[in-house]
């Protein structure tokens, strides 16, 4: 039996996505849904800063780590 925790990570993306891309997004075709939500991943690991990675985006941070 899971708990709530163990997807954590997966929910706050997801939080993120919709409230941050979805919400926002004006897609009239599945086509346009697909690329704008590609792109948003795209932008949430190279661009978007997070607290929680001092400030870093996660590729970023990742890239720190692994030097």
């Amino acid at each position: 039996r899971g708990n709530c925790l163990d997807n954590a990570c997966i929910e706050s993306f997801f939080s993120h996505l919709k409230t941050e891309n979805t919400y926002f997004s004006s897609c009239q075709t599945e086509e346009e849904l697909h690329k704008s939500i590609e792109d948003y991943i795209h932008f949430y690991n190279h661009d978007r800063f997070q607290k929680k990675l001092n400030q870093c985006a996660p590729v970023e941070y990742r890239h720190t780590l692994a030097a």
